[in-house]
């Protein structure tokens, strides 16, 4: 397998549990799933509340962990590595773009807003699952919480932050985070089973991909 086409077929396994192709649009529901109480979590590297009653799926990768909220149908996956701006960077890529831009406890968090349809099939019938990427970079370490919600889930969510799935979940998670810096942190590069000088390679396309350039485009994909 040429160099070229890896970031493309393994942008996927970062991910844990969202699959599928991202689109556009928007799911609404008028039942009201606010949730009554708060779930405490607290990670080598993250620590805060999650709304509602929240438990603990997954917990085998030191820097990525699992959590579900099986009333309201939702997972929340946490992790960390040290370039999360590049890993968004790639995202753009499958249509991820145009973060919502907040501020909580001090720390400047960017939220994107996406679907997907489980199994990859972008032309399935099925409903898409909704979810919002909430991104935080520091000097040396970038900070990732996706909250992936069932497509049949009763929380009503949208592409923005009006939705109830941000204001009544989302937002007070964020509020409620602290985060730590950790040791030995995962490389990006390696994530995608890249060399680092791979890896740079492979940005600076995406690099002229999101600046328009066609060429950048082809080379990736060709």
């Amino acid at each position: 397998m040429e160099t070229k086409n890896i970031i493309i077929i393994a942008v996927a396994v970062v991910i844990i549990a969202i699959v599928g192709v991202f689109a556009t649009g928007i799911l609404n529901n008028n039942d009201s799933s606010s949730p009554a109480q708060t779930t405490p979590f607290e990670t080598e590297f993250m620590e805060g509340s999650f709304a509602g009653k929240v438990k603990l799926v997954d917990d085998t990768e030191k820097f990525m962990h699992s959590y579900k909220d099986k009333q309201n149908k939702i997972t929340y996956n946490i992790s960390t590595v040290d370039d999360s701006d590049a890993l968004m960077d790639i995202y753009y890529l499958q249509g991820v773009m145009n973060p919502e831009q907040r501020t909580f406890n001090g720390k400047e968090w960017n939220i994107y807003f996406t679907q997907a349809v489980e199994g990859n099939d972008s032309n399935s019938d099925d409903k898409p699952m909704n979810i919002i990427i909430c991104q935080h970079q520091g000097d040396k370490q970038g900070y990732l919480i996706y909250m992936i919600i069932d497509a049949d889930s009763k929380v009503n969510a949208t592409l923005n932050t009006y939705g109830e799935s941000y204001t009544d979940f989302v937002e007070p998670l964020l509020n409620s985070i602290t985060l730590k810096d950790s040791k030995n942190v995962p490389k990006i590069y390696e994530e995608f089973g890249l060399t680092e000088d791979q890896f740079n390679e492979q940005m600076e396309l995406v690099k002229q991909i999101k600046a328009g350039n066609q060429t950048a485009m082809q080379q990736m994909s060709g």
